[in-house]
C-alpha cells in the first residue's frame, strides 16, 4: 500500500468509506490509574457496555496477573466485539511454546491476544537486559505462535515514537517483524505520552513507507502532555486504521486517549463522518453520556463537568449574549446538537443573569414567558437576593427552576414537612473500636396523613454513612403515593461550602442527583446549620423529581 493512499486529502475510492476499528482498553490499561480496581462483577457491567456501545475489541486484562482478571476471563460475557487477553511477548532463552507466562495469556481462550514487546533499543538493553536481535527475534516467534493457535494477533509496540526518534532502523526492525509473522494489527504505542500530534504523523507515514500497510496499523496514545485525542486523529489522518483508548480517558498517569471525545468526533466531525465508518451507531452513541456516568458511578468519582461532549457543562452558557443567541439558534454557540451523545442544555443562572438566560432556562424547563412580562423581572430580583444570602443558582439549576416556579405560581405542593431530628452518637463497638451512628426522624404530611419515618446512617457493611444520608433514607423511606417516583432516585454527589467566615458563617450545600432514566440535576440549600442546609437540597431534588415527572399533588 502506497503512502499516498492514507494522505489526508485522499478520497475513498468511489466515495465508499473506510473501515475505522476501536480498540478499548478500559478493563486492562484503565485499570491501570491510580485509585483504579475493578470486581469481576464490575468488569462484566462495563465489557456489556462497551459492546451495546458497538466498539471492535474489548481488552479483558492480564489473565494470570491477578486473581481479578483471570476470574474475569472464566465470567466474560459473550459479546459481538471481539474479545482481547492481553499479555507479553516471550521471554527470551525460551521457546514460545514453553513459556508459561505466554501460555497463560493464550488458555484465556480469547479470539484475539495482544503482546506487548519492547521496540525502543535503550529499553531492550536497560530494561530487558537483552540483545537487540534477541528482541526482535522474541517478537517474530511469540506473534507466530499466536497466529499457528488461530488466534488473531496483535502487537504493542512500547515505546515505540521514543524508539523510533532514537534510533528508527531497529524500531522498525521490531515492528516489520511482527507484522511478517502475522500479526493482523501493530500498534504503534506513545508509552510515555510525550509524542505531539505533528511528529506522531510524520512517523506513521514513515512505518507506512517502510511496507506496513495503514490497514494493519494501531495508534494507542497517553495523554501526559493533553493531546492523546488530538495525536490519534492525526495517525488516523496518516493511514492507521486502528484506534485504542478508555472510557472517560482513565489510564496510568494522565491516562490514554479518551473514546468518549473521539467517538463523537469521527462520527460527527469532517473530514472524519463522511471519510470513515465504525462499529458505532448515532442511536448508540445517543447513550455515551449515560456509559461514561455509570463509568463514574462504578469508580465512586464525580464527574468531571468540563469533559468534551459528556460533561454537564460541555453545553452550558452562562453569558447573557450567548443565552440570547441560543434562543434564536442554537449552533451560535453549540458546536453539535447535545442530544446526539445523550447530553443537555444548560443556561445557568445567577446574579449576573439577564432576562435572556432567564427565558432560555425556563424555555428548557418547559415554562413559556414572554419578552417583557413583570415576572421575569421578579424571578431575578428573588435569584439575586438569595444569592446574596449564599445561593448559587448557577450550580444548582434544579433548585432555580423550583424557585421560578414558586414566583410564577406554578410550583405544587406535594407534602409539608412538620418537623425532623437528627442525632449522632458516637461510642465503642463490640470490638471496643469507637464508631459514630447517626439517626434521623421525620415527619411528613401528606394531604391528611401524617408520616413518621426513622432511619439510621450505618449501611449494609456496618459503615456510617452520616447524619445526611440518614435524613436522606428517613425523607424518601416513606412518601407513599409519591413512593413510586423516587425509588429509583439516589444522590451522587455532596459538596459543602462556607459563604461567610467567622461567627457569622453560612453553610451552603449542593447536592446532584441522579435517576433510572439517567438524568442528573443539582441542587441547594443554605443555613448556619450544615443538616438544616442539607436537608433544605434534599427536599429540593425531591421536589424537583416529582415535578419533572408530571405527578399530580395528593389533596
Amino acid at each position: 500500500m502506497s503512502l499516498n493512499s492514507h494522505e489526508a486529502g485522499a478520497r475513498p475510492i468511489g466515495g465508499q468509506r473506510e473501515r475505522l476499528y476501536l480498540y478499548d482498553t478500559t478493563l486492562r490499561d484503565g485499570q491501570q490509574t491510580q485509585g483504579v480496581q475493578f470486581s469481576t462483577p464490575e468488569k462484566v457491567a462495563i465489557a456489556k457496555a462497551l459492546d451495546g456501545l458497538g466498539v471492535d475489541y474489548i481488552e479483558g486484562g492480564w489473565p494470570g496477573a491477578n486473581p481479578t482478571d483471570s476470574e474475569f476471563f472464566e465470567a466474560r460475557p459473550q459479546t459481538r466485539a471481539v474479545f482481547t487477553a492481553f499479555g507479553m511477548t516471550k521471554r527470551v532463552g525460551r521457546s514460545a511454546a514453553n513459556d508459561e507466562v505466554l501460555a497463560g495469556v493464550m488458555n484465556a481462550g480469547t479470539p484475539a491476544v495482544c503482546l506487548v514487546g519492547k521496540t525502543h533499543d535503550f529499553h531492550v538493553t536497560t530494561a530487558l537486559g537483552v540483545a537487540l536481535e534477541e528482541n526482535i527475534e522474541a517478537i517474530r516467534e511469540s506473534v507466530a505462535h499466536m497466529v499457528a493457535q488461530g488466534r488473531e494477533a496483535l502487537f504493542d509496540a512500547e515505546h515505540f515514537f521514543d524508539g523510533y526518534k532514537a534510533n528508527p532502523d531497529y524500531a522498525l526492525a521490531c515492528v516489520m517483524a511482527a507484522y511478517e509473522a502475522g500479526a493482523r494489527w501493530v500498534v504503534l504505542c506513545d508509552t510515555n505520552g510525550g509524542t505531539l500530534a505533528g511528529e506522531v504523523s510524520a512517523i506513521v507515514r514513515a512505518v507506512i513507507a517502510a511496507g506496513i500497510p495503514g490497514d494493519h496499523l494501531g495508534i494507542h496514545c497517553h495523554d501526559d502532555t493533553g493531546s492523546a485525542v488530538a495525536a490519534s486523529l492525526a495517525a488516523v489522518d496518516a493511514g492507521v486504521r486502528q484506534i485504542q483508548g478508555t472510557l472517560n480517558g482513565l489510564g496510568e498517569r494522565c491516562g490514554n486517549a479518551n473514546l468518549t471525545s473521539l467517538i463523537p468526533t469521527l462520527l460527527l466531525k469532517e473530514p472524519y463522518a463522511s471519510r470513515y465508518e465504525t462499529g458505532i451507531t448515532r442511536e448508540a452513541m445517543a447513550g455515551l453520556v449515560k456509559i461514561s456516568r455509570t463509568l463514574d458511578d462504578i469508580l465512586n468519582r464525580v464527574p468531571l463537568r468540563s469533559a468534551p461532549y459528556v460533561g454537564a457543562s460541555a453545553f452550558a452558557h452562562k453569558a447573557g449574549l450567548h443565552a440570547s443567541a441560543i434562543l434564536k439558534d442554537p449552533t451560535t454557540y453549540e458546536h453539535i446538537e447535545p442530544a446526539l451523545v445523550g447530553n443537555t442544555r444548560v443556561i445557568p443562572m445567577s446574579n449576573q443573569a439577564g432576562q435572556s438566560n432567564l427565558r432560555a432556562r425556563l424555555q428548557s424547563a418547559g415554562i413559556e414567558i414572554d419578552k417583557g412580562d413583570d415576572r421575569l423581572t421578579r424571578i431575578l430580583d428573588a435569584v439575586k437576593a438569595r444569592e446574596d444570602q449564599g445561593y448559587a443558582y448557577d450550580s444548582a439549576q434544579a433548585s432555580f427552576e423550583l424557585l421560578a416556579r414558586a414566583e410564577l405560581g406554578l410550583l405544587p405542593s406535594f407534602f409539608e414537612i412538620k418537623r425532623y431530628r437528627v442525632t449522632v452518637e458516637r461510642r465503642k463497638n463490640r470490638y471496643d473500636q469507637m464508631v459514630s451512628a447517626s439517626e434521623a426522624v421525620v415527619v411528613v404530611k401528606i394531604g391528611d396523613h401524617k408520616v413518621l419515618s426513622v432511619s439510621e446512617s450505618v449501611d449494609e457493611t456496618s459503615t456510617d454513612r452520616g447524619p445526611v444520608n440518614a435524613l436522606y433514607k428517613a425523607l424518601s423511606k416513606d412518601l407513599g403515593p409519591y413512593q413510586a417516583t423516587i425509588d429509583d432516585m439516589k444522590l451522587v454527589d455532596f459538596k459543602v461550602r462556607i459563604t461567610q467566615g467567622g461567627i457569622e458563617a453560612v453553610t451552603r450545600v449542593i447536592i446532584d442527583s441522579e435517576d433510572g432514566q439517567g438524568r442528573r440535576w443539582s441542587t441547594v440549600g443554605v443555613s448556619a446549620n450544615i443538616v438544616d442546609a442539607s436537608f433544605s437540597a434534599l427536599l429540593d431534588a425531591i421536589t424537583w423529581k416529582l415535578v419533572r415527572d408530571g405527578i399530580e399533588p395528593v389533596m
